[in-house]
């Protein structure tokens, strides 16, 4: 059941044959991109891209089957789109690989083993990320907060980080307001996101209730 339905050269794939992995390939690359877009920023482009990227990788795997000296050269053309395109995130480059392995399998024939595959895969996905597999509760934030210039801000909000974070440290000083306000600029790792709130409405507290600003750190996308 889980063999391959194609011969082993390609001059003797027939139509039909190609049809029924084309069409394998189409049906699972939607269903990659629709996984991909569970709860995940996308563009439209990209899903496209996934959705086709399976029959294109198929047709390539086709064309070279059998033939080891066409199958380096595809390999060595494959490697080039390495180096002319952006990185994406974790997300994106599993599904790319997903993709792929797709059209890897349904360009060999191997439908069935590949249908299996994509289920696992596909439904293993949905369940972690509805379970929310892996979420670190604790989070990386900048906090900006206002004071007066008559505070000294030196140990002012000690105690508060050392009961709501893991570290802080402060990474600016800037005079606002025609030098009556102080601008401080923390880098702090909560130790539970749901602590926030808290944490803001005791700095509020000592502020006396001047602009108080928590947010993501700002990270490269293209990374990992």
């Amino acid at each position: 059941m889980l063999a391959s339905i194609l011969p082993s050269t390609t001059g003797d794939i027939t139509v039909l044959q190609i049809l029924l992995c084309t069409a394998t390939s189409l049906i699972l690359g939607i269903g990659a991109a629709s996984v991909h877009m569970y709860r995940n920023v996308y563009t439209k482009s990209f899903i496209v891209t996934l959705a086709i990227l399976p029959v294109l990788v198929q047709t390539v795997i086709m064309l070279v089957n059998g033939n080891l000296g066409t199958g380096v050269a595809v390999l060595g053309a494959f490697s080039l789109i390495r180096f002319r395109s952006v990185a994406g995130g974790a997300r994106e480059i599993s599904s790319i690989f997903w993709a792929m392995g797709i059209g890897l399998a349904t360009g060999m024939g191997y439908l069935v083993y590949v249908a299996l595959f994509s289920v696992i895969i596909g439904t293993m996905l949905l369940l972690l990320n509805t379970l929310h597999f892996g979420q670190n509760k604790t989070a990386e934030k900048s906090l900006k907060i206002t004071i007066p210039e008559n505070l000294d801000y030196t140990e002012l909000f000690d105690d508060l980080f050392e009961k709501y974070t893991y570290t802080s440290s402060l990474t600016r000083v800037k005079t606002t307001n025609m030098g009556s306000l102080y601008e401080l600029v923390y880098q702090i790792m909560l130790k539970d996101t749901a602590q926030e709130k808290n944490l803001i409405d005791e700095v509020r507290r000592r502020n006396g209730n001047l602009t108080i600003i928590c947010g993501k750190v700002a990270t490269n996308k293209d990374e990992l």
